[in-house]
Parts: C-alpha cells; sequence; structure tokens
C-alpha cells in the first residue's frame, strides 16, 4: 500500500474510534482489553499519536520513551483531547517530506512510510478495541498489550463482525507487518523447544505466510499459494478476520493440524 492510502486509512479509522468512543462513554469497559475502560484505550492511543507526531515533525533520530495520556481527562475532555492529537498526527504526515529522516523500529520504505502505516494499523486495531466496548463485542479477551489473557474460541456473529469494513488488501499489509516486521525481532515471544510450522491462508487473496517457530524469533515469509510448504497447522479464513485474529482480536476462523500452535500464538503473541 502507499503512504497516501495509510494516511487515509488512519483518517477513516480514527473518526470511527472516536464515534465508538462517545457512544460507549469512557467508563465503558473493553471486552478486548480485560483490565481497560474506554478511557484507558483513549489514554494509550492518543499518547501513542503523540509519540509519532513528534518523530515526524521533530526528526529524532533515536528512540524516545511513550508517555502516558493525562490522567486528569476524562469525558468530553478526553474525547476532545483524543481528537486534537490524531488531528496533529494527520497534518504532520501529509506535511512531511519524502526524505523524512527520523527513528523507526520495524523495515519500511522510508521513515514516513513506516509511520503511517504504523499509525494506521494501531488505529485500526484500538478502534476495534472501542468497537467491543459499545456492547457488541465478540466477548474474546486477548489484546496487544502485556498481560492480556488469550482469546477463548467461540461463534462471532457476522453482524458484529468487526472485520467488515476492512479491504483484504489494507489487511494483508496488516499481517506482513505483523508477521515480517513484529515477530521478526528478538522480543518475539513465539517460540517452540521443537522447529514448527505454521501456515496462515487469506481465502479471499492469494496472501500466504509460513511461519518457522523454534527456540529462536519466529521466521515468516510469503509463500507461493500454488505451492505452499507442509506445515504442522494451518490457520484460514478472509484476510480481514485472520488480521484481526492474529492481533488477538477475534478467534481464528478455521484452524487445521496441531491446535496446540494456534494456542502457542493466543497465549505468546501478545505486543507490548
Amino acid at each position: 500500500m502507499e503512504t497516501a492510502e495509510h494516511i487515509r486509512a488512519l483518517d477513516e479509522e480514527g473518526r470511527l474510534l472516536t464515534a465508538a468512543a462517545r457512544k460507549a462513554g469512557t467508563d465503558a469497559e473493553v471486552p478486548t482489553c480485560p483490565s481497560w475502560r474506554v478511557r484507558d484505550l483513549l489514554r494509550h492511543t492518543g499518547a501513542v499519536h503523540r509519540w509519532a507526531t513528534a518523530f515526524v515533525a521533530e526528526g529524532h533520530p533515536s528512540p524516545r520513551p511513550l508517555t502516558n495520556g493525562p490522567a486528569e481527562r476524562d469525558g468530553d475532555a478526553l474525547l476532545s483531547w483524543f481528537e486534537d492529537g490524531h488531528r496533529r498526527l494527520l497534518d504532520t504526515l501529509r506535511a512531511a517530506p519524502a526524505d523524512l529522516d527520523c527513528w523507526t523500529f520495524l523495515p519500511a520504505p522510508s521513515p514516513l512510510a513506516f509511520w503511517a502505516r504504523r499509525q494506521a494499523h494501531e488505529t485500526t486495531v484500538h478502534r476495534v478495541d472501542a468497537e467491543s466496548a459499545l456492547g457488541d463485542a465478540p466477548g474474546a479477551p486477548g489484546g496487544m498489550e502485556p498481560g492480556m489473557d488469550a482469546v477463548k474460541d467461540h461463534a462471532v456473529d457476522p453482524a458484529t463482525d468487526f472485520a467488515m469494513n476492512l479491504t483484504a488488501e489494507f489487511a494483508v499489509d496488516g499481517i506482513d507487518e505483523l508477521l515480517l516486521g513484529f515477530h521478526a525481532r528478538p522480543r518475539s515471544r513465539v517460540r517452540t523447544g521443537t522447529p514448527r510450522v505454521l501456515r496462515v491462508r487469506a481465502t479471499d487473496t492469494d496472501a500466504v505466510w509460513t511461519v518457522r517457530l523454534s527456540s529462536e524469533p519466529p521466521a515468516a515469509e510469503r509463500a507461493d499459494a500454488a505451492r505452499p510448504l507442509d506445515a504442522d497447522c494451518e490457520i484460514t479464513g478472509p484476510a480481514s478476520r485472520l488480521y484481526l485474529a492474529l492481533w488477538n482480536r477475534l478467534p481464528f476462523p478455521a484452524v487445521t493440524g496441531d491446535p496446540a500452535l494456534a494456542g502457542l500464538w493466543r497465549e505468546t503473541s501478545g505486543i507490548g
């Protein structure tokens, strides 16, 4: 996907997040992040937006700590604070030069491409969290933050499927970022004592990923859909559902082979 497409997605997803948070109320529980209420979600995502904005606007060459959102704000004041940070991030990305030079933490064509992509997916996943607080959640605790419980298998009502507004292209891009970026890093905890192979297959595109699991960080690659390697476990489904399932926001659509590998993902793939 192009940077402009990521920025458009960030714009839309931030607006949807705000609308869901306003409707749910800041005291509503967030089922997809069991220890959070909507105010925690807004403070976290708003802080991430400001953190990203600073790298792009000021060209910081090295990492800087992420600070918490304002504990003293709540209700409409907190929503306004979130909206302001989201708008500033969009304005900053749109105004940034193509040759922007600043710190990043995943491979990308450029720092600008990295931050637009990362914030588009960050905001999308947390938009799903905000919508789960409306009371139509799939009831599947999981989540991105440390200490979240594993997602529990159950049926998801298609009428409340949070993946419905995600395009296959965007979802595939997000799975690429997660498998080839985040979990390629040494900090990934998805490890096995005995080497195993996990395959992820999107049923509505030709996208297939092979994930080699061992005592080292997962080694993932895009596979040839027509000639996939043998796998110990395969997870399949529409790209949008796979995207949210791999981020532990929905159950896996379908699992064949050894279900223990799908369980291993649930238990160890959380990213802080």
